[in-house]
């Protein structure tokens, strides 16, 4: 008689269904990781963004301070005051009559065009859909959200603001977002 034996060896290793999960829980790792990697550079980039308009704002702000000749003049005069560029809408500005680099001799009235003319290229070329306003206004927020406002109250007594504003990215519905400010900076020492 024959017999006949059989022997059974375990087998070791994974199944399909084992690779399947795996692979899986792998896809769904890198998509988060992936996602989390676009928030955090859309967010440098805001945070860069929002630095550069801080500063401009500022240079631009003791850049007023500095031309006093200019910021003394009644307001409907004063050329910093009559400020409202929109670079999507007014395109990229023309050059000052007189360009006053350094060494160059310019009058205030000379100065303050070559002022506005470098706000506004600088935010023609750095800013996506920049926008900037320079006015008197007492209460830069808006009642109803708590947002800067565009707005302006225009008193002869409230201080000089400068406002930057630009568009951070289209809204969820891809309709372009409104373009709110999100730098105001009031210019102090106002000797008006």
């Amino acid at each position: 008689m024959w017999r006949c034996r059989v022997r059974l060896r375990s087998v070791s290793g994974f199944t399909l269904i084992e690779v399947l999960v795996a692979a899986f829980v792998l896809a769904v790792g890198v998509m988060g990781a992936l996602a989390a990697q676009t928030v955090a550079l859309r967010t440098r980039q805001e945070s860069a963004l929002m630095s550069r308009g801080v500063q401009l704002a500022s240079a631009f702000a003791d850049r007023m301070r500095a031309n006093t000749a200019q910021m003394r003049v009644p307001d409907d005069a004063n050329p910093y005051l009559q400020i409202r560029y929109t670079a999507a809408s007014d395109g990229a500005p023309g050059p000052p009559a007189q360009p006053c680099h350094s060494g160059a001799a310019c009058d205030s009235a000379a100065m303050a065009s070559f002022d506005i003319y470098e706000l506004q290229r600088e935010l023609h070329s750095s800013f996506p859909a920049a926008r900037v306003s320079v006015c008197r206004d007492a209460v830069m927020w808006s009642q109803a959200d708590g947002s800067l406002s565009w707005d302006c109250s225009g008193a002869a007594s409230d201080p000089v603001v400068i406002k930057l504003g630009w568009r951070l990215r289209p809204s969820r519905d891809g309709v372009t977002a409104t373009i709110a400010p999100i730098v105001a900076i009031v210019v102090s020492g106002d000797p008006a």
